[in-house]
């Protein structure tokens, strides 16, 4: 039940700057101390509150009133006032010149530093120049006030007022009033619905221009991170016009009006489905300079140049003393003919063989040579299968957020004659066009990867966008070498592959593909916890923490990465008897934890997976220590941070694990395609289980519709770029 509280704050416990949420002690008339927590963006002590929520009784710290919505007033007591400005409200009052105010105007202190600000120098030790600067903290914390209290009578919580406060300071008033949509672009965590929302109660007509444009934008925004380049402007028109509730014509007037301004280009194309491109400026000129530069390298003479390619082949596999199977064979000696060559290739093929054959004869000829992978595990993995340094391709470029961004590019270009780049099915189109920029014309470009692998998180196709416009030479390795056969991983992946169901191996030692049938999802998620924490462990010998990895194809739902990371943790690393679980924190120490984003001051990158070495969830803080780095995450930097007990089979691409279990059930049959099932099974190194049923299994296996994406690389590279 909906309850009202008014107090006064008598002591702040906890209070996120970035956020806002706020654990204080509340003095209420008739109760005495009441814990309140919410988004209340800590007042100072002293000040006096008015929540709207309900009592909820906390498992560790009993109970709590749970803020919905409140206002504010300042303290009007000398008692309340001297905490008020004790706690640093203003800045240039401290506690001991809290005192000395309150001791000489009582309860008229505030109302003199407002009202009559010349008779602070009355009070010893306030000079000219203090008391200047006592009324500018004033002004600035009214400033911040007037502010809040505008944010929230458009109904703006206290979390998002906080941020728009923190973005746009004491001009947020006439930035909110005058296009609240620019609150979409600027301020992180407000998208188009929360500006439209605000918008619509400052009294923006639902045609109004700022309100259509920033709706295109935002449809093409979230284009983008359906993975498409542009959108056809007849699907664009319709996503539009019910997402504002509008009809075509002011919508088709909108578009024409963000042509004009340069915010989108738009293309005629001579395709029956598209018809005319709309692009949004980034993405148009990423694909263009993809097919452009990539058409520019190859065209280019290449340094070193091999006179007879298959003797130097030969001389190699003596020299190593190895046999490369004929296809392996005609990719080496390809890798020393050509400018720009693609490798692909599904697992137990060879491509780690023929890598390191390239780079064997490269590296006697003395050329320079960079390797490079999409993610810090697969230029870990790189590295040790090859002998060679490989980095990420954001290290490689020299990526520096200080500097803004990119240092490797056309002006600074790369320092090598090869660069082979691994993983390549993971490169997204921006990232694609930033590292060719800097590709120097006379080297040498090998991409090597997997072409039935999931496509990019990011825009686009590259890869398989370049192996259909047939303007670069392709090789795709599909024979098994004999070692690889044994492994019920790699033939399982090449059936799934082919459309076929995998095999489960037997229960003798040595199996490593294994099928277990489970149709309700309590008894899949059960027993997906009872492999992970005990049978696999017990009979494989393998840490859960270190070893096992969970893969899930969905996020939400009773078997979605968020709840079984929650039964994970509860099995894995349950609280200590005892310990606090203060206010909900998720984060424990010892936990299991991934990277969500590329963070180059603390040196850690998306899909980086570390432990908790450090909690405190009071401060909500903790430190993870990924490999030998150790990073500490304030409250606002928590969002970067997910438990990894389960992760997506999206965030494990480019990464291997000794074993991987994976649910498969007809409740995630939106995300059961073929090409999902084989990216999960192909990360196990050592053992793959499959939990789930046998039904959802054929579906996912017969499945190999891949959502179309909207791009145009392969005619732009047909076209010569």
């Amino acid at each position: 039940m909906t309850e009202t509280l008014c107090g006064e704050i008598v002591r702040t416990t906890f209070a996120s700057e970035e956020t806002g949420f706020t654990i204080a002690k509340v003095r209420v008339k008739g109760h005495g101390e009441v814990t309140v927590v919410g988004p209340l963006m800590g007042p100072p002590d002293g000040t006096f509150i008015e929540a709207l929520g309900r009592f909820e009784s906390h498992s560790q710290y009993g109970l709590q009133f749970k803020v919905e919505k409140f206002s504010t007033a300042l303290p009007v007591t000398s008692e309340g006032i001297k905490k008020y400005l004790a706690s640093k409200a203003i800045h240039g009052i401290g506690p001991k010149m809290a005192e000395r105010l309150v001791t000489a105007f009582g309860n008229q202190t505030l109302a003199v530093i407002d009202k009559h600000p010349e008779r602070l120098l009355d009070v010893e030790g306030i000079g000219k120049k203090k008391a200047e600067q006592i009324l500018s903290g004033w002004e600035e914390q009214m400033d911040v006030r007037q502010v809040m209290v505008f944010l929230h009578s458009h109904g703006v919580g206290s979390a998002f007022a906080s941020r728009i406060v923190k973005a746009f300071g004491k001009k947020a008033v006439s930035v909110v009033t005058r296009n609240p949509y620019a609150l979409a672009t600027e301020v992180a965590g407000i998208g188009f619905l929360t500006a439209d929302r605000i918008a619509r109660s400052t009294g923006f007509a639902l045609d109004a221009p700022q309100r259509i444009h920033a709706g295109l934008l935002y449809v093409l925004s979230h284009a983008t991170d359906e993975g498409h380049l542009f959108l056809p402007i007849e699907p664009l028109v319709q996503k539009a016009v019910e997402l504002l509730h509008l009809p075509h014509d002011p919508i088709r007037e909108g578009i024409a009006t963000l042509a004009k301004n340069e915010k989108v280009i738009t293309l005629k194309v001579d395709h029956p489905e598209i018809g005319e491109a709309v692009y949004l400026p980034w993405l148009f000129h990423s694909e263009r300079g993809i097919a452009r530069t990539l058409s520019q390298v190859a065209a280019a003479p290449k340094f070193p140049v091999f006179d007879n390619p298959q003797d130097e082949v030969a001389a190699m596999e003596k020299r190593l003393s190895i046999t490369l199977a004929p296809r392996q064979r005609d990719a080496v000696q390809g890798a020393l003919t050509y400018k720009t060559m693609v490798i692909t290739g599904g697992p137990g093929t060879g491509k780690t063989t023929i890598i390191k054959a390239i780079l064997k004869i490269y590296h006697k000829a003395g050329a320079r040579m960079l390797l490079a992978a999409p993610t810090g595990r697969a230029a870990k993995r790189m590295t040790e299968s090859t002998g060679f340094p490989a980095k990420t391709i954001h290290r490689l470029l020299e990526f520096s957020f200080q500097k803004g961004g990119f240092q490797k590019n056309r002006e600074n270009l790369l320092a090598c004659d090869v660069l082979v780049v691994d993983e390549a099915s993971m490169i997204d189109v921006p990232l694609m066009f930033n590292l060719l920029k800097a590709v120097p014309d006379t080297a040498t470009l090998l991409l090597v990867g997997d072409v039935h692998q999931l496509p990019p998180v990011g825009p686009g196709n590259v890869l398989r966008d370049i192996i259909a416009s047939k303007r670069i030479p392709v090789i795709t390795l599909t024979e098994i070498f004999r070692q690889a056969e044994k492994s019920l991983i790699v033939v399982n992946a090449h059936r799934i592959n082919r459309g076929e169901k995998p095999f489960s191996g037997s229960r003798e030692p040595g199996g490593d593909f294994f099928i277990i049938e489970r149709n309700d999802p309590e008894a899949v998620a059960s027993t997906l916890v009872e492999l992970i924490a005990r049978r696999i462990p017990r009979r494989f010998n393998l840490n859960p923490m270190k070893d096992i990895q969970l893969l899930t194809p969905m996020h939400r739902g009773s078997l979605g990465g968020e709840r079984l990371n929650q039964l994970l943790q509860e099995t894995l690393n349950p609280n200590p008897p005892g310990t606090a679980d203060e206010a909900h924190f998720k984060f424990r120490f010892g936990d299991k934890v991934m990277q969500l984003k590329n963070n180059y001051d603390k040196d850690v990158f998306n899909g980086d997976i570390g432990r908790i070495v450090a909690a405190d969830p009071a401060a909500r803080r903790v430190t993870a220590r990924f490999e030998e780095n150790e990073v500490t995450y304030e409250t606002a930097e928590l969002d970067e941070l997910s438990l990894a007990y389960a992760i997506s089979i999206h965030k494990s691409q480019g990464s291997e694990y000794p074993a991987v279990v994976i649910p498969v059930s007809t409740q995630h049959q939106i995300m059961l395609q073929r090409n999902l099932i084989y990216t999960g099974i192909t990360r196990g190194k050592e053992l793959v289980v499959l939990v789930g049923s046998y039904k959802a299994l054929a579906i996912a296996v017969r499945n190999n519709k891949t959502t179309q994406r909207f791009t145009r690389l392969t005619d732009l590279l047909q076209l010569g770029g």
